[in-house]
């Protein structure tokens, strides 16, 4: 199997900030309603299959967990599934956190 795709905080936040990049936390509900990266959606069991059927197979995906490990799973995921742009953010929404603690949005 290919290596799954990572990015760095850094090349993360400037997606963010060109506005060409779906964020995903993949996080507890609990821990993405407390902070989020700004206008990243919640992805669980109850909306993966939804998220799959309804995004662009070559739009670009950034998914996120606490420390960049869970997301290397849900890319996998995603790209098994049809999703060909998808990486996993290195760090997770921790790293996040400590390079950029003023760009955490509040549910």
């Amino acid at each position: 199997m290919d290596a799954i795709p990572e990015v760095d905080i850094e090349a993360a936040k400037a997606h963010l900030d060109a506005g060409d990049a779906l964020f995903v936390d993949i996080r507890d509900p609990g821990s993405y309603g407390e902070a989020h990266v700004p206008g990243a959606t919640h992805i669980g069991d109850h909306n993966v299959a939804q998220f799959v059927n309804e995004t662009e197979p070559d739009q670009r995906v950034i998914v996120y967990c606490y420390h960049g490990h869970s997301s290397l799973g849900a890319v996998a995921y995603f790209r098994e599934h049809g999703l060909e742009n998808v990486a996993s953010m290195r760090g997770g929404f921790e790293g996040w956190r400590g390079r950029h603690p003023h760009e955490g949005g509040v549910g």
